[in-house]
């Protein structure tokens, strides 16, 4: 393969003193270095000079013999030069590159951990705006690399921008697609499979390349939603966590008197699902569903849920035989966690679900086939599997800009000493009817607010109570 847009960087090869000079034209900013990736503004916070120091920092820091580096990306305007100038800078550092073209980010953790390489690279910003790029990074099996586990030591190489002379690698091309949805599906009986409508939103990001595939593979009708690749999501943002982003998907739902819908985020690791009526099922009824069913086939198994989780997780998990895994909020540290403690199954609030035997890493499809697996088994309609776990009131996640984030917390605690605290994540509160959750954002000034109540009324109050003590706090 060509590299083409490599010449606009002039530190092309491994003298210190021109790669420190290209740090400083990139405009180098810290902020980028987040808790889970790399994540900025294209072009002034990430661009293709801090991509080429990434790929030589990436591959300095794993240092050892001779590496292939899986590198996928989405569909963004800035990823395909993005691409080139990381995997040049991977390339100058020793390593061969694994070229999986235009790929989800679980087709990348497949693509690392099935295969056997070395480490792995995603060019992506997930959900965020068309003008944001990023990078997943992934050492061997997957396994995250995020602040605590890594990150840090690759920000100090980027820093310096100091890098060993090495012997070029080689570039290859390998396409997982087909692997990859082959590894989900031979999971389950698809032909016994109820025939199906559903609705599938991809937003125009990149999980679009999966509906022709699972069109093919799933008994019943498939509705694709903005299937087509457009890396400036005109139709709507690839984030399903907003409601605003979801709306066509609902309606459509409706209109298609559809059995299901599903909406996919801009790297596809995030699944979120809508009923029948078209009405947004929570992420962890989700996770609550998935576990009792999982727990059937696997008693006396530990399932884990993130700390903005309803009760009703736990309580599904207790009564099905399981063993609850409270986490803190972010897919390396849950990955992390999963691994070390051998878990099942794992699920947040925002739509990522994880699996043991899918190396712990998102596992969208399966979660999503097994959906229609229990729609086929039970004979219930999407919104009726879900209807028991709706025994309490909670408010979402409700975010306030602003600084001083750490005071707040302080203040809050102080407040509220008489419930039980946790701080695995931020502050969380737990009384007799009711908790709340004030987590601050990894990535931004903003703290987040969850609570849950036995009434409504009362966490419409404590809602009320917390939202205003958050504002003349600050």
């Amino acid at each position: 393969m060509k590299i083409n847009s490599a010449k606009r960087f002039a530190c092309a090869h491994s003298h210190c003193r021109s790669l420190s000079e290209a740090r400083t034209k990139a405009g180098f900013s810290h902020t980028i270095f987040k808790a889970y990736d790399i994540r900025g503004i294209y072009p002034s916070e990430i661009n293709e000079d801090i991509a080429y120091l990434i790929g030589r920092a990436f591959v300095q820091f794993l240092a050892k013999g001779k590496l292939n580096i899986v590198v996928g990306r989405d569909n963004r305007p800035s990823s395909q030069s993005l691409f080139e100038n990381l995997v040049r800078g991977i390339l100058d550092q020793g390593a061969n590159v694994i070229d999986l073209g235009i790929s989800t980010s679980p087709m990348l953790d497949f693509g690392v951990a099935n295969f056997n390489f070395d480490g792995g690279i995603e060019i992506t910003a997930s959900h965020n705006p068309p003008e944001y790029n990023g990078f997943k990074l992934l050492r061997e099996k997957a396994i995250s690399i995020g602040q605590g586990t890594g990150l840090g030591k690759i920000k100090k190489l980027v820093i310096k921008g100091k890098f060993l002379k090495k012997k070029k690698g080689k570039i290859f091309k390998k396409v997982v697609l087909t692997d990859y949805l082959n590894f989900n599906f031979n999971l389950f009986e698809i032909s016994k499979f109820k025939p199906l409508r559903i609705v599938i939103d991809t937003s125009n990001a990149t999980a679009g390349i999966l509906i022709p595939y699972l069109r093919k593979k799933i008994p019943g009708k498939i509705f694709p939603l903005f299937e087509n690749l457009d890396g400036d999501f005109p139709n709507h943002l690839p984030d399903p966590s907003k409601i605003e982003n979801c709306k066509i998907l609902q309606e459509e739902i409706i209109r298609k008197k559809a059995d299901l819908g599903v909406a996919f985020d801009g790297d596809g690791d995030r699944i979120v699902f809508v009923d029948e009526k078209g009405e947004i099922i929570p992420g962890d009824f989700i996770t609550a569903l998935i576990a009792a069913f999982l727990l059937k086939e696997k008693p006396g198994e530990k399932i884990l849920y993130d700390i903005r989780s309803s009760k009703i997780v736990e309580e599904v998990i207790k009564k099905n035989g399981g063993i609850p895994v409270m986490s803190r909020v972010g897919h390396s540290f849950i990955k992390e966690r999963m691994r070390k403690e051998n878990i099942l199954f794992g699920g947040e609030y925002s739509g990522h679900y994880y699996l043991r035997d899918q190396y712990f890493f998102e596992a969208p499809i399966a979660v999503f086939l097994k959906v229609l697996e229990i729609i086929s088994k039970t004979g219930k309609k999407t919104s009726q599997l879900v209807k028991s776990f709706q025994k309490y009131f909670h408010s979402g996640e409700i975010n306030f800009k602003l600084r001083g984030k750490k005071k707040i917390l302080e203040k809050l605690e102080k407040r509220y000493k008489k419930g039980k605290i946790s701080k695995i994540d931020g502050l969380r509160v737990d009384f007799q009817n009711w908790w709340f959750l004030v987590r601050p954002s990894q990535t931004e000034p903003i703290l987040r607010l969850s609570i849950e109540a036995k009434r409504k009324k009362l966490m419409t109050e404590k809602k009320k109570e917390l939202s205003s003590l958050i504002l003349n706090f600050k």
